[in-house]
């Protein structure tokens, strides 16, 4: 499709269509990763409750990586969509181009560094003694592939950001269904336990990288992916990272609740870790569907905001509050009715069913309020809001989650951590309210 046919549709067709047409392929492609990621806690619980355990551990890892990728990709993709709505592909190309080839430097220096404190990196993470040593031979594997692993996730995003969303999914995909026909056959079949689920990641982020960078390559970006237009401008680099600061405060956010998490529940023991370890999977699946319309409406969102068209705008976001709100409504009931059993399919032991399954509940309860946080932290980054985005990123899993999980604990013990992500979404999504009731005011002053 060309440039200017592609630009002409998502700003003249109806929204509704658009966003569904691009959030099937970046649903898909995240409730593939989110299975992959539910495939290996499932394998690894087979060695006992303390590999489980470090499943949970090296979440916290992932998600430093994740926050890096996404803070590049979602800065750059935003801004490379804004372009592409004004007409401007050349500077689209240099900010693409930037954006990638930074993403694959930090992802180098992560994984130097990485392995170099690999031990006492884990520790801080939350793992107690026993998960240690199985945290200690996962981790190492995955932090070989944080070059891969950060790129991915940038490629992802700028592919997404043009309305390029089956690309995307093409290369997430490909490399997730590997990742679980290579996790039983590493961890069992060939005996490598713990490290065979951390290599089987390793090769099939490495195919995801290969399949993503091969789009760019066969010309199917709208921005020109070039190591001529990598800026040299510090700028470009300023805006890529303010851009994404709602990313880097989201993710990152994420990144150290996760590590509050683990050591909050480990005081507790390895299968209060377990439990919520399977909870956290488990719910990155269910949000994959909202935070996949999300991604979805955010080429429309950011184009037509760059054209001008505010109607469009504010029709795009009522359409995802409302489909979001409807689709995790039905998801969290089935998940809250079967909480039990969906927890011991993973394991089999009476404590993690009971840590996980109170903590299943409550977050199921809460489901439905992720409408209103993704409809309005999209919104906000995708049009340029950077420090009210950058405030909402940082609510659910930061500036809410961290003092509640500090606090709870220690009046209700471990049904205050099983409740400390649930009380941090309504407090989040209640925030939420007046910045997106002013930024509307303001776009509607400007129509």
């Amino acid at each position: 499709m060309r440039v200017g046919s592609t630009v002409e549709e998502i700003t003249t067709a109806p929204v509704g269509r658009l966003i569904v047409r691009n959030a099937v392929p970046t649903v898909i492609s995240m409730m593939v990763t989110a299975i992959y990621n539910m495939a290996d806690t499932y394998f690894v619980s087979t060695l006992g409750t303390s590999a489980s355990g470090a499943v949970g551990i090296i979440f916290s890892l992932m998600a430093i990586m994740q926050a890096v990728g996404f803070t590049i990709g979602q800065g750059g993709g935003s801004i490379t969509s804004r372009l592409l709505g004004s007409g401007d592909t050349a500077r689209a190309g240099v900010y693409c181009s930037t954006a990638v080839f930074t993403a694959f430097f930090l992802g180098i220096l992560i994984s130097v560094f990485g392995n170099i404190f690999n031990q006492p990196l884990i520790s801080h993470l939350g793992a107690t003694e026993t998960i240690l040593p199985y945290a200690t031979d996962y981790g190492k594997y995955i932090l070989f592939g944080a070059p891969f692993i950060v790129t991915s996730f940038v490629m992802n995003n700028l592919l997404r950001f043009q309305g390029k969303a089956a690309f995307a999914m093409v290369g997430l995909t490909a490399g997730g269904i590997l990742n679980i026909l290579l996790d039983p056959l590493l961890i069992s079949g060939l005996g490598l336990g713990i490290s065979g689920a951390a290599i089987a990641t390793l090769i099939s982020q490495v195919v995801s990288f290969s399949i993503l960078l091969s789009m760019f390559i066969r010309k199917k970006s709208t921005a020109a992916l070039s190591v001529r237009s990598i800026s040299t401008k510090f700028r470009t680099y300023y805006d890529i990272f303010t851009t994404g600061f709602p990313s880097l405060m989201r993710q990152g956010m994420a990144a150290v609740s996760a590590i509050f998490l683990n050591q909050q529940a480990g005081v507790f023991g390895d299968a209060a870790v377990a439990g919520m370890s399977i909870t956290t999977r488990v719910f990155m699946f269910l949000m994959s569907v909202g935070l996949g319309l999300g991604q979805g409406f955010q080429p429309v969102c950011g184009m037509n905001y760059g054209a001008g068209l505010y109607g469009r705008v504010r029709e795009s976001f009522f359409f995802l509050v409302r489909t979001t709100t409807i689709t995790l409504s039905l998801a969290g009931l089935a998940v809250f009715v079967f909480a039990p059993e969906i927890v011991r399919a993973f394991r089999d032991d009476d404590l993690v069913v009971q840590a996980g399954t109170l903590a299943m509940r409550l977050q199921c309860a809460a489901l439905p309020l992720h409408s209103l946080i993704f409809g309005a932290n999209m919104t906000l980054q995708t049009t340029g809001q950077k420090k009210s985005a950058a405030f909402l990123s940082s609510l659910r899993q930061g500036l809410c989650f961290i003092p509640l999980i500090l606090i709870l604990p220690r009046f209700f013990g471990l049904a205050g951590v099983q409740a400390a992500q649930s009380a941090s979404d309504l407090l989040t999504a209640l925030a939420s309210v007046p910045f997106t009731v002013i930024f509307f005011r303001k776009m509607g002053r400007k129509e």
